[in-house]
């Protein structure tokens, strides 16, 4: 198959608050004529704007071109929690738990906040963008606690450490004395997602890499040695293509019926007074992911990135037409409400400014799309969640794969089975929005 058409483009329901919250950005550049480049890495997304750095790094001087269907920062990359985990996070577990090779998988982690750590440093990126605080699994009931308890276990079979902290130490912390427990990991980073993807695209352009935003992709074909790739206003002809855009691999045809389209949820406060905040107490940056993956995380952040805020994230919706409705962004920012004043009834009541819908894509088995899909075609895709960590690998090793290059990055995602296929229509949709639906009232305390 050597033509691919978009069936759909990127759809979002509400702001992505990470970016909002930030100063404006410059005016971005659109695709507006034909041009002819070696490297087109289609989505300017953490998989996108990794491959695009590190093919400067693999073939330099080499004309790469990255294309974002919207602006930067405004897609996923500016929708999620700011997590850059580094241990084991797998969503289909009890206790986050993986089942293969952990240890691989965590010198992988690394890999990835290394090279962020390096693009933070040559970019001149705000160290208050890419923060190295670790984070907290809080437990905030007994069945929760024996999930920390197991993942503790889990990880000192690894020799990584962990920390237990108690009720009183959470409460320090967060402010809240809605938790039990929890269970502290140093190896986090800590992101503002879009001011780090923001000044990841600006030291792209600086050093060379035409940046173009506003401008998706419809459609690209092979046309002799070459990819002709469309958008609504230009061409462009690529030498090689990467494909960087996670579950939207499906809207141009690859993998169909193989992986889950879902989305996650979130409430952002408005900047908290002077007043509020010492009614709220606790420390001025923090992270709380739930022991149960079905629970709810939270995360407080400064004036270093984008003012005194809380962020409440819960609540999942599978749409496997990527089209999140604003009737799901409305439910869920009510059970949000609810389970943010039933952890700050200092500040219950308080009117959240913004709420949000973020695109992730699972699949089955849990494996990436990280592979040759054709000859000068390849994909670093499906990030499982984890986009911030996973994306940077698989945006690494498509990169890799485009320069004829081999790593343990390459040889870890490319040994991975296909994702596996889901059950036909409309089974898939009601089944799995009904087990979400379980899912949460199990872990409704959470």
């Amino acid at each position: 198959m050597s033509k691919y058409t978009a069936r759909r483009l990127p759809v979002h329901q509400g702001p992505a608050a990470w970016n909002a919250i930030l100063p404006p950005p410059g005016t971005g550049t659109r695709l507006e004529t034909d041009q002819n480049v070696d490297f087109a890495v289609i989505g300017g997304g953490f998989a996108g704007l990794s491959a695009a750095r590190r093919l400067t790094q693999l073939a330099p001087g080499a004309r790469i071109a990255v294309l974002e269907a919207g602006c930067l920062a405004e897609g996923a990359a500016g929708r999620n929690s700011g997590f850059m985990i580094d241990l084991p996070h797998e969503l289909n577990s009890q206790d986050y738990a993986g089942a293969g090779d952990d240890r691989t998988l965590i010198a992988l982690n690394r890999r990835a906040i290394g090279f962020a750590r390096a693009a933070v440093d040559d970019y001149g990126i705000s160290p208050d963008y890419f923060d190295p605080a670790g984070k907290v699994n809080g437990a905030a009931s007994p069945g929760a606690q024996a999930h920390n308890e197991s993942y503790a276990h889990h990880l000192a079979s690894l020799d990584e450490a962990s920390e237990s902290l108690d009720a009183q130490q959470m409460q320090e912390l967060t402010g809240s004395a809605h938790y039990m427990s929890g269970l502290y990991t140093p190896g986090t980073v800590m992101l503002q997602p879009a001011g780090y993807i923001r000044g990841l695209g600006a030291g792209l352009v600086r050093d060379g890499v035409s940046v173009f935003q506003e401008s998706p992709v419809t459609g690209f074909e092979k046309r002799g040695d070459a990819w002709q790739i469309t958008t609504p206003r230009a061409r462009l002809n690529a030498g090689r293509v990467i494909l960087t855009v996670n579950g939207h691999l499906e809207s141009f045809g690859i993998e169909r019926g193989r992986l889950m389209q879902l989305f996650l949820f979130a409430t952002m406060t408005p900047e908290l007074d002077a007043e509020a905040l010492a009614r709220l107490g606790g420390a001025p940056r923090w992270g709380i992911t739930p022991s149960n993956p079905m629970g709810t995380t939270m995360r407080r952040i400064d004036q270093g990135q984008g003012g005194n805020r809380i962020v409440t994230r819960t609540c999942a919706k599978l749409r496997p037409d990527m089209t999140p409705t604003a009737g799901d962004v409305s439910r869920a920012a009510a059970v949000m409400r609810r389970k943010f004043d039933e952890r700050f009834p200092q500040l219950a009541g308080l009117r959240m400014e913004h709420s949000w819908a973020g695109h992730l894509c699972l699949s089955l088995n849990s494996v990436s799309v990280m592979r040759e899909i054709e000859t000068g075609l390849y994909a670093g895709c499906v990030q499982n969640g984890l986009g911030t960590a996973r994306g940077t690998l698989t945006g690494i090793g498509a990169a890799e794969l485009a320069c004829g290059q081999s790593s343990d990055i390459t040889a870890y995602f490319t040994a991975q089975a296909r994702p596996r296929r889901l059950p036909p229509q409309p089974f898939q949709q009601i089944g799995a929005n009904a087990v979400l639906r379980v899912k949460e009232w199990q872990a409704r305390a959470e």
